[in-house]
């Protein structure tokens, strides 16, 4: 396993090389492009000038006849902005990528690509394995040229390079640049190797992807389709999902006119009109249950909530040495452990725990750190506090247990010197995103680490089949990035809904569920597109169910299988079937999100909650800035996975105290609909998370009936 994982570090930054090539070179094209270019306005109109006088004075001099009338400046802009945007910038930008290759990144490129083999189960794609073993074979000459005898596959050449591979020696032979053809494989290597067409022998991610499916999909086919809820006839799930499409486009059309909050018109040949959402009112007890909270349990400790949720459910129990025994006694580890874990949770560090007080040194909590605090049983001790969490709710406040849960992302920073962090260009910094899994009620059931350009469609996936809690998840809540029509089909197939907010709302279309009727549906005319291929889909369905089937089992995972089904892959078949496969879906959810007002309103309240739950992570990952000082992809994960511990402690001591609150008797009866709307057990008003961290593992909080 860590010969896969070392293997996919190289492919990673082999990707990652390849894309600074081209990269930086535009950057610095452009830029300097740009600070001579001047746009020219009105050219048609200089034309007919330039025309005109041309003709009426042909015998004249340019600068007397032509500069009078256009002028000498507005041609000099005219010639830079054509040189901007014309063949000269394509030249440029081939010539500082070619200097940028040679001059530098040659010098570790081939060394990679010489490390790994490369394969690939298409025939399409096998002109680019050749054209890689052509290229390692010439990598340690000088030759400006490949042999004339050598039979080089010039199909990998696209787009920028078609016109600059082939030159003409002093023999007047055509001939093949050898640096400019392997700059042409690079590119072609990368495009390929995202989306698993290429894989790397000995690789985990980029594995042979015949490998990510289940291997007895054949002998077990029943079972898989019964455990999806799936008919094993394509005939069925198409009928049925034709009736569920002609049911929500009827229901749209016809309840469109008395929908005063949408509108569709003719503008732009379609375009939706959504009006935003009316705020709810105001809840008018909140205040008073968080004051009452405050005056109770006043500047709480964050460490002491997490004393007392392991005092109430034992989470460090699974904290274990990986070895057979264990020479330290539990009541000595225990406090280490949560010292531990306060350290790491709010970025603090091990060496500002006060462990002198449980007689133990830095050197100690270290060791416990080391030997004790693994990723996986750190999961284990989330769920055990998540699950704890659903069983301590009351329903009278909490309702009944809830299975809708919103997903989204949380950008941290962190030092950039390894392959998990990189510069995100929405937030303007280096680091690496965190994506939450929480429900309704501010409960944390999932946290992934990820890279800002890794696919968060799925870590949406990932965190609904693999969050380790009691929840059962029937309804996603997601922003537009979380969303694809690949996305969609991939829920339905799994058996959840996926509920995004959609931004670009008003250039959404709707797909028709039949060909031959074009006049159905007549207030949706200037929306509605082609008819759905149900035929693809049929020819396909088994294909989908078998990769469904391969995500609900993990046999590979998430993001590694979501690679083969990208924009770059579009003449892949099954990828093309999930995409009409997600149009139907879509087009069904559209329908209801346009014409169900409650819907729209659920989706945003959904999204608030995990919007407030991100706000609460500056709270307690408050320290160095919030951002993640270490190069070890390892120590990101304990620490993500410790601030999601911290938080889930926080939301179960709340969610005692407030029941306890809320029990006495001068509040019975008085939480109105809308304060146990906005009713939330994430809060911090009462909590402090800064100062001595003492731990005294023989004080309590008074959280009995009776308390305080």
């Amino acid at each position: 396993m860590r010969g896969r994982a070392i293997t996919d570090g190289l492919v990673e930054l082999l990707i990652e090389i390849i894309h600074h090539i081209g990269a930086r070179a535009e950057r610095k094209v452009e830029r300097e492009l740009l600070e001579d270019l001047k746009r020219v306005t009105g050219k048609q109109t200089l034309l007919f000038e330039l025309a005109e006088v041309a003709l009426a004075h042909p015998e004249g001099i340019v600068r007397e006849v032509v500069f009078p009338v256009v002028g000498e400046q507005t041609l000099r802009d005219l010639v830079r902005e054509w040189k901007a945007t014309g063949p000269t910038y394509r030249t440029t930008l081939r010539t500082v990528i070619r200097n940028s290759y040679s001059g530098h990144y040659r010098q570790v490129v081939p060394k990679l690509v010489e490390t790994l083999t490369f394969r690939s189960n298409n025939e399409v794609h096998q002109p680019v394995i050749s054209a890689l073993e052509l290229v390692k074979r010439y990598a340690d000459t000088r030759l400006r040229f490949f042999p004339v005898e050598e039979n080089i596959p010039l199909s990998v050449v696209r787009g920028l390079w078609r016109e600059a591979v082939v030159e003409t020696d002093t023999r007047g032979r055509s001939r093949v640049n050898r640096i400019t053809y392997e700059i042409c494989v690079l590119e072609a290597l990368r495009e390929q190797l995202r989306c698993k067409e290429i894989w790397v022998v000995g690789a985990n991610r980029y594995r042979n992807p015949d490998e990510d499916l289940p291997a007895d999909f054949e002998t077990q086919r029943t079972g898989y389709y019964q455990a999806l809820n799936l008919p094993l006839e394509a005939d069925r799930f198409v009928v049925g999902l034709q009736e569920k499409m002609r049911k929500a486009l009827h229901t749209f059309d016809a309840g469109l006119a008395r929908n005063p909050g949408v509108r569709i018109n003719e503008k732009a040949g379609g375009w939706i009109s959504v009006t935003p959402l009316t705020a709810q009112p105001e809840p008018i007890n909140l205040a008073a249950l968080k004051a009452e909270i405050a005056e109770a349990w006043p500047m709480t400790s964050l460490l002491d909530m997490l004393k007392e949720t392991d005092l109430r459910l034992n989470f460090t129990d699974v904290l274990r040495s990986p070895t057979a025994y264990e020479t330290l006694d539990r009541a000595i580890l225990r406090p280490r452990l949560l010292l531990c874990l306060h350290g790491i949770g709010t970025n603090a560090g091990l060496q500002r725990m006060n462990a002198a007080q449980q007689g133990a040194t830095y050197k100690d909590l270290v060791y416990v750190r080391r030997r004790y605090i693994t990723a996986d049983q750190l999961r284990q001790a989330i769920a055990t506090v998540t699950n704890g969490t659903l069983i301590a709710r009351n329903p009278a406040i909490w309702g009944e247990g809830t299975t809708a849960c919103a997903s989204d992302s949380k950008h941290f920073g962190a030092w950039d010197q390894n392959l998990t962090t990189q510069w995100h260009v929405r937030y303007g910094g280096r680091g690496i995103m965190i994506y939450w899994h929480v429900e309704r009620k501010s409960l944390c059931i999932h946290s992934q680490l990820k890279s800002p350009s890794s696919s968060e469609v799925a870590a949406m996936i990932e965190g609904v089949i693999r969050h380790c809690t009691e929840m059962s998840i029937d309804r996603q809540y997601v922003d537009s990035h979380g969303q694809s029509e690949v996305a969609f089909a991939f829920c339905h197939l799994l058996g959840f809904d996926l509920l995004p907010r959609l931004k670009a709302i008003h250039i959404q279309r709707l797909y028709r569920p039949e060909s031959g009727r074009p006049e159905a549906y007549e207030h949706l005319q200037p929306i509605l597109t082609r008819p759905i291929d149900w035929d693809l889909i049929r020819r396909q369905y088994d294909q989908m169910v078998k990769y469904a089937t391969a995500l609900r089992l993990g046999t590979a995972e998430t993001e590694a299988i979501l690679r083969r089904f990208t924009r770059s892959n579009v003449q892949h078949p099954t990828y093309k079937a999930l995409a009409e496969l997600g149009k139907a879906i879509k087009t069904i959810f559209l329908c209801r999100y346009l014409h169900e007002e409650t819907l729209r309103r659920e989706i945003h309240e959904g999204l608030n909650v995990i919007e407030h739950w991100n706000g609460a992570n500056d709270f307690v990952f408050f320290a160095r800035r919030g951002e993640l000082a270490s190069n070890r992809t390892e120590d990101h994960e304990l620490s993500m996975l410790s601030l999601h511990l911290l938080q889930n402690c926080m939301v179960y001591i709340n969610t005692l105290m407030m029941q306890q609150v809320l029990s006495r008797p001068h509040w019975a009866e008085r939480l109105t609909t809308t304060d146990l709307r906005a009713l939330t057990p994430l809060i911090w008003e009462h909590v402090n998370p800064y100062g001595r961290f003492e731990l005294n593992m023989e004080t309590r909080l008074d959280l009995s009936p009776n308390g305080p």
